[in-house]
């Protein structure tokens, strides 16, 4: 992700992503996708908790 793209941004190129692949039936992509935006999501969480403390 960018530094310059809105957590909206982000999520709408995701949705945009995973609908491509269920229209296309690619579960293995799929999962990739899912896996690597948790990861995005705990490291955003992971930098903002350690703004906070």
């Amino acid at each position: 992700m960018m530094m310059n793209e809105g957590p909206d941004q982000y999520f709408e190129q995701q949705d945009m992503a995973i609908k491509l692949m269920l229209l296309e039936n690619k579960s293995d992509e799929l999962t990739d996708i899912l896996v690597e935006a948790l990861q995005d999501a705990l490291k955003l969480l992971e930098e903002e908790l350690a703004t906070v403390h």
